[in-house]
């Protein structure tokens, strides 16, 4: 089974410095239909003018991904993380039993456009945790999982974030107990009879495998998700 979420679907907040499209209920913006996708709680697409950006504020008990997809960000955090990521790199910031951070326009001149995703972890609590990861072209890009393979970033949950360029993946088994949720950053992924374009996303689940085609320029987020996400108090 397929669910389909259209980008003109997202929640759209406009300030004078933030443009944000929110695929899920998110700040202001509440709609009973999105809440998340299994522990998939956020994806926040943001752009933020030069100079501009998020002032320090805390979270706890979260995975806090960031993928930068132009310009450059500014992050600094009450461990004592200072960092500026250009465009295709990845933070991931585990808040744990608390953390404060800022993000910001690291440009005067130029704008800032990225992705924010938050993932509920699988535990409350601990201590927090920051990682970058540079940016890379292969083809599947494997971003994070839970135990770093293949160099990728750490998450506290049991799910796994690739970045697939162009048309590959045409089919991909889908375990048991797991779904799969497709975020189209750029270009068209056909998935079933319906195309993806920037903005779009769509739900896998209930099937046995993943069959999709893309065009060369297509760049997707694929999570590899539990199909029933734990409780956590």
């Amino acid at each position: 089974m397929q669910n389909i979420l259209k980008s003109d679907q997202r929640g759209h907040v406009k300030l004078g410095w933030l443009d944000s499209r929110h695929s899920f209920s998110f700040g202001h913006y509440y709609d009973p239909r999105y809440q998340g996708v299994s522990v998939l709680r956020v994806i926040n697409e943001d752009r933020v003018k030069p100079g501009a950006g998020f002032p320090a504020h805390g979270h706890r008990d979260m995975e806090i991904i960031t993928y930068v997809l132009e310009g450059a960000i500014a992050h600094r955090d009450s461990e004592g993380n200072v960092a500026t990521l250009p465009a295709g790199h990845v933070q991931v910031m585990s808040a744990a039993s608390g953390i404060e951070h800022s993000e910001y326009n690291a440009s005067q001149t130029e704008p800032l456009h990225f992705l924010q995703i938050w993932v509920r972890p699988d535990r409350v609590g601990g201590t927090p945790r920051y990682q970058e990861l540079p940016a890379s072209d292969v083809a599947q890009w494997l971003i994070a999982s839970p135990d770093g393979e293949n160099g990728s970033l750490v998450l506290r949950q049991d799910a796994r974030l690739w970045l697939l360029r162009g048309d590959v993946w045409q089919e991909r088994a889908i375990a048991a107990g797991r779904l799969f949720y497709l975020h189209q950053i750029r270009g068209e992924r056909r998935v079933g009879d319906t195309v993806l374009r920037g903005g779009d996303a769509a739900t896998v689940y209930g099937q046995p495998e993943l069959l999709s085609q893309a065009g060369e320029n297509s760049q997707t987020l694929l999570f590899d998700l539990p199909e029933q996400a734990p409780y956590l108090p």
